[in-house]
This record gives structure tokens, C-alpha cells and sequence, in this order.
């Protein structure tokens, strides 16, 4: 039964505004001994102590990534075997295919590993599966077909590390297969003529690169071999910054640990963006409007380049983007660089459609009562190439781990998200009797389903939901590193908390809280929709003017109270050659 339209508008607006629990970190005890070390701001030591830099040395290496502490690729084990087999394909004319993934780590691992080994002179190819069609991982038709086209040796790349079967198929087909991966191992590994993994095969110093950091890692041994040298030639040195740009694209696109050697390779690589020849990433960064910028962030990738790159493989076909790295002149990437913003943009409508039906499915459903701690939705309706951005969504509006299926010829292909304490991989094993596959991790899983079984798997699904999460699990959390006053946040201060970044996974934007300030002008609704929140906070004589992005219906609200506390980002703003220190709400308490 369908609630009335005024009632579900009144119930979606209160689910959308779950009150969040700040949780604001204590003064770190080591702050004024780090403050006085390396003669930065307290505020800017407790963040670094909050970040688990504790020293001197600690600190340099941190704000200043020296590439030279790059791990060499025999640390990563098979990584300089790999290459060496790849090397010897190449000397004998032998045709390499290189199947990678189809996410935005699978396209720039590709796209390494293809630029060095034709560099190399190989006789090289590459393979990307059809999200809708075959999906993720390698499967036993592509290789097949590859065989059959005359390939000799398959490199994966972010993908294959439970490919047993395959791999059993692939030595009956007569293909060498090497297996580069990074995600986590299930069951038996395959039986490869070699895996590169940073734990499969061994322990690696850095276990959390992503699928591009691999790749980046045999491109490095590749070219080592290729030199005859540790010190590569001046054309594969070229061809290595290059691949630490791609590399870094994968490594923050992918949400992997942006600290240690991933923070080096981030680093360097997204200054690399600023001097690229490739046309490919050219074109990209044209059509995202970042192109001439003086330096590229964390934000670039993962708000402008990599939702590009992503949408391609789920509104259409992947390897058009691994052509835009690869085999494309100028005027064919920007062609391709155009379709890609295309689909992009046909990607945010059928996102927008799909939460906005979902949204009034888990209110019809009661998906959203403090008794139900888990949302299962099905759907014939939906694309199943977006369903997982719309869960992702949906995590962040009613806070409850949640799975989206979309439903095709009674078979539904679905994508999960999660929260903090229930874990996808687990919970799905434990409800696989009604599912025809999964995978996946602790945060993000798919499934492959029968339409007959998703009222069995929605029941099976939110009884393991409600064994393992408890109401405090269900409210959102919001960490803070330090509470402070305006008057702290100088240029100078702000400006040495942005040298932190990138910032990602383990090393998080600087979250602060204030203490109480007051609105010094009305609150209004800025935007060309008028859905920004624009006010100047005042606390004595320091006044800091505030954008809260997304909250301009609340400028009414705001206005009726004079005092409050402001969570945030500080940042600054440069506008008409004018620096000056601004802060990103996301949050505010009244102080009544």
C-alpha cells in the first residue's frame, strides 16, 4: 500500500537528516612535543599525531615523499620473474594479451603494462570484459576466444587471484597465464605460471597496493630488464612517469591506503598529470575543465576523472577507455574523451532515477525503522551497471548496509555496500544458499541471483543484519581530529594542513570542530539551483566565512539560531588573487 505523497515527502526529509554523533579526538599528548620539533602549529601536530606520524623523520617524509624510498619491485613477489617472462615472450615474437578489469585500477593497470611492453617491441594486446555481459574476473569463453585469436600468454591485471578454474582451462588451451592482482585470495590459488601479488605468493612490505600498483611494480622490473640495468634507459624513464600517473589514478580511484609507498606513488604521479604527453590523459583532463591547472589532487581523480572513466564501463564498454590510454592519437582521444563525458552524464541521470525510486522503496518497505538494520531492493527497472553507486548512496542517507539487484530475464545481477562492523563477504557466505555466485570484501560485494530467491536472501540478509549490528551501529559517526578556535585557522596553519595530501584511506581530509561561534551575517542560499549554504561564522574578532554544499533549503532554519558549533574542512580560497581561509561544513550543532 502506498503511503500519501505529503506523508512519504515527511518521512524521506527526516531519514535524509539522521543526527551524527561527532566524535571529537582529545588532545594527543605528544602535540606540543611534535609542535616544537618541527616548528609547526599544534593544531597541525595533532593532526599529524592523529595520522600515526610521531617524529621528526616521520614528519619530513610524510609532507615531502621522496621517490627514491620506493620500494624496488623485488619486493613484491614475482614481480621481477613476471617481467622476466614477459621480456623473454617478447624477444620471441610471442602475442601477449593483457586481460584487465574494467574499473578505472583495471584501465590504468592495463594501460602501464601495454605502453611498456610495446616499448619493448612486443607484440601486444588486451582484453576487457563486459560488465553487463560477462563481469568481473577472468572467465572461460574470453580465453577461449583469446586462444583462438592466435594469444600465446594472458597477463591479468587487477583480476584473476580466485580464477582456479580458469586457470585449469587456460593450461588445457595451451596460453601461459600470469596472474598480477591485488584483491584478496578465496580458496585455492590458481595454478598460474605465476602470480604477482603483495600476499599471495609472499609478504610484501606494502600489502595494500591496488591493481595499478602492481602493474606498476612489473613495468618497473620490465624496464630494469629491458635497460640491462637498475638505472633504466632515458625513453623507459619517460614511459615510468607516465605509468606513475596512471598508477595513481588507480591507486585513488580504488579507495586503497593512501600512506607509505601508495602516498609516494599518489604523490608523484598526480604531479606527473601537470606534464603528461599521453593524449589520452590530455583529453581527459580537458573534458573534466582540469586541464592547465598547476597541480592535481585526490579530488580531481576521484570526483572528476575517475567517475568518467567508471562510467564507460557500466553505460557501455570499457575498452574504450584502455584505448584512450593506449592506441589513440589526439584526435581519437578527444573523440573518445567526449563519448566518456557522455556517458558520464547519462550515468548521473540514471543514477538520480534509481535512488530517488529506491529511496521511496525502503520507506514503503519500513526499511528505514529502528527495527530493520539492513535494505534489500529489487528491481527489473534498474541498470545494473550503477546499482552499486545508488547503494553507496543509500548507505549514506538511512546508514544500514545495503544490496541493489537488478532484475533481467528472472536472473538479478546486485551490488552491496556496507558499514563499519558487517562485513559483506562474511554475511554473504552465510546466506549463499540462495545465491547462484558472490564476491566481494568487507565494505563492497556483488551477487549473481535468482529473481525466485530474493525474498529468501532479503529475509536471510537482514536476520544476519540485525544479529550483528546494534542501534549505535545504525547512527552515523562523525570523526573529528581537534576542536578550535578561528582565530587558529591562519593561511599558514590551513595551508600546512593541505600539504598533507593526498589525502584518502588512513589519511583522511582534516575533519575539525569548532567551538561555539556565531552567524555574523543571514545564512543564504548560494548556487545556480540555490542548493549551497553560504554565512559568515564570527567568533570575538576573527570572522571565516562558511559553505555548507547541498544544505541551501536549511538557510531558513539556520537563521532562527544565533549560536552554534560548526563541524568542517578548512580550506582556502583563492579568488581574484585573494587567499583566504574558508571553511566546508558538514555539520552543525545548536549551541541551545
Amino acid at each position: 500500500m502506498r503511503l500519501d505523497r505529503k506523508r512519504e515527502v515527511l518521512i524521506s526529509d527526516s531519514v535524509a537528516q539522521l543526527e551524527r554523533e561527532w566524535v571529537v579526538a582529545g588532545p594527543h599528548p605528544d602535540r606540543e612535543r611534535l609542535s616544537r620539533e618541527v616548528r609547526v602549529a599544534p593544531l597541525v601536530a595533532q593532526v599529524l599525531l592523529n595520522r600515526g606520524v610521531y617524529t621528526a623523520a616521520d614528519v619530513r617524509q610524510f609532507l615531502a615523499p621522496e621517490f627514491r624510498a620506493l620500494l624496488p619491485p623485488e619486493r613484491l613477489p614475482n614481480a621481477v620473474e613476471a617481467a622476466g617472462r614477459l621480456a623473454q615472450a617478447a624477444g620471441a615474437g610471442k602475442h601477449i594479451v593483457i586481460y584487465g578489469d574494467y574499473d578505472v585500477d583495471g584501465v590504468t593497470a592495463t594501460a602501464i603494462l601495454w605502453h611498456g611492453l610495446k616499448l619493448l617491441g612486443a607484440h601486444v594486446g588486451f582484453y576487457v570484459p563486459s560488465r553487463s555481459d560477462e563481469g568481473y574476473g577472468v572467465n572461460g569463453e574470453a580465453l577461449q576466444k583469446i586462444a583462438a585469436d592466435g594469444g600465446d600468454v594472458v597477463i591479468t591485471v587487477d583480476c584473476g587471484i580466485t580464477a582456479a578454474e580458469e586457470a585449469r582451462l587456460a593450461r588445457r588451451l595451451g596460453l601461459e597465464l600470469i596472474i598480477t592482482d591485488h584483491h584478496e585470495p578465496r580458496g585455492e590459488l590458481p595454478d598460474a605460471d605465476l602470480i604477482v601479488h603483495p600476499t599471495a605468493c609472499g609478504v610484501s612490505p606494502n600489502p595494500h597496493l591496488s591493481g595499478a600498483g602492481v602493474a606498476l611494480k612489473v613495468a618497473w622490473a620490465l624496464a630494469q630488464a629491458a635497460s640491462e640495468a637498475d638505472r633504466v634507459t632515458p625513453a623507459f624513464r619517460e614511459y615510468l612517469l607516465d605509468a606513475t600517473a596512471f598508477a595513481a589514478l588507480g591507486l585513488v580511484a580504488d579507495v586503497v591506503p593512501l600512506t607509505g609507498e601508495n602516498r609516494i606513488i599518489a604523490s608523484y604521479g598526480l604531479r606527473q598529470l601537470c606534464h603528461t604527453k599521453n593524449p589520452g590523459l590530455q583529453a581527459l583532463l580537458d573534458v573534466s575543465g582540469l586541464s592547465g591547472k598547476a597541480r592535481y589532487d585526490d579530488y580531481d581523480v576521484g570526483f572528476r576523472l575517475a567517475p568518467r572513466l567508471n562510467a564507460i564501463g557500466r553505460m557501455g564498454h570499457a575498452r574504450l577507455a584502455v584505448e584512450l590510454f593506449t592506441r589513440a592519437d589526439s584526435e581519437h582521444a578527444r573523440q573518445i574523451a567526449v563519448t566518456l563525458d557522455g556517458h558520464n552524464r547519462q550515468r548521473q541521470e540514471v543514477e538520480r532515477g534509481i535512488v530517488k525510486q529506491a529511496e521511496q522503496m525502503v520507506i514503503e518497505h519500513g526499511f528505514h525503522r529502528d527495527s530493520c538494520r539492513g535494505i534489500v531492493l529489487a528491481s527489473s527497472a534498474w541498470h545494473a551497471g550503477v546499482i552499486g553507486i545508488a547503494a553507496a548512496r543509500l548507505v549514506d542517507r538511512f546508514h544500514r548496509p545495503t544490496v541493489l539487484i537488478a532484475l533481467e530475464d528472472a536472473v538479478g545481477q546486485g551490488s552491496g555496500r556496507s558499514v563499519k562492523h558487517f562485513p559483506l563477504h562474511e554475511v554473504l557466505r552465510n546466506c549463499e544458499q540462495h545465491l547462484i555466485s558472490h564476491g566481494g570484501h568487507a565494505m563492497a560485494a556483488g551477487i549473481k541471483i535468482r529473481a525466485d530467491q530474493v525474498e529468501a536472501f532479503t529475509n536471510a540478509f537482514l536476520a544476519e543484519a540485525a544479529q550483528r549490528l546494534t542501534p549505535a551501529d545504525l547512527r552515523p559517526k562523525l570523526y573529528l581530529d581537534d576542536e578550535v578556535e578561528l582565530a587558529q585557522l591562519t593561511s599558514e596553519v590551513v595551508e600546512s594542513l593541505q600539504r598533507m595530501a593526498p589525502f584518502g584511506v588512513d589519511n583522511p581530509r582534516p575533519r575539525l570542530a569548532t567551538t561555539e561561534v556565531e552567524l555574523a551575517d543571514t545564512p543564504r542560499a548560494v548556487g545556480r539551483t540555490g542548493s549551497h549554504l553560504q554565512f559568515t561564522a564570527r567568533q570575538g574578532r576573527t570572522y571565516r566565512r562558511a559553505i555548507a554544499f547541498g544544505r541551501g533549503k536549511y538557510a531558513a532554519e539556520l537563521a532562527d539560531h544565533h549560536r552554534l558549533r560548526l563541524a568542517f574542512e578548512p580550506l582556502i580560497n583563492d579568488w581574484n588573487n585573494q587567499r583566504r581561509v574558508e571553511l566546508r561544513v558538514l555539520d552543525w550543532k545548536w549551541a541551545d
